[in-house]
């Protein structure tokens, strides 16, 4: 499974922005999918995550009721929409698959693509 992600940028705050993950190669593994974000010096956290089907969804505190994950199964593709952005949101956000690979859970990750919201 590949993955890449791309819709970053520069942003002021209270500002939307939307995030694209694409996924290749074995989709018809993936179970979960989801996006994380790594703040400078820091490991990546859970942002939010979205079950293979899509009706089952999980948010960090930080960001529910401001970023709606989706997906959509035909296009292969997921994604993070980013509403009343903050300066605290500046991070590099990374799109995130689980697979059963022969019977053995795999995780899969994008390159990341930058968020950077200025005051």
């Amino acid at each position: 499974v590949q993955l890449e992600e791309s819709g970053g940028g520069l942003v002021q705050a209270g500002d939307s922005l939307t995030l694209s993950c694409e996924a290749s190669g074995r989709t018809f593994t993936i179970n979960s999918m989801g996006w994380y974000r790594r703040f400078p010096g820091k490991q990546r956290e859970l942002v939010a995550t979205i079950s293979g089907g899509g009706a089952g969804t999980n948010y960090a505190d930080s960001v529910k009721g401001r970023f709606t994950i989706s997906k959509d199964n035909a296009k292969n593709m997921m994604y993070l929409q980013m509403n009343s952005l903050k300066p605290d949101d500046t991070a590099v956000y990374f799109c995130h698959a689980g697979a059963y690979v022969r019977g053995t859970w795999s995780d899969y990750w994008g390159r990341g693509t930058q968020v950077t919201v200025s005051s």
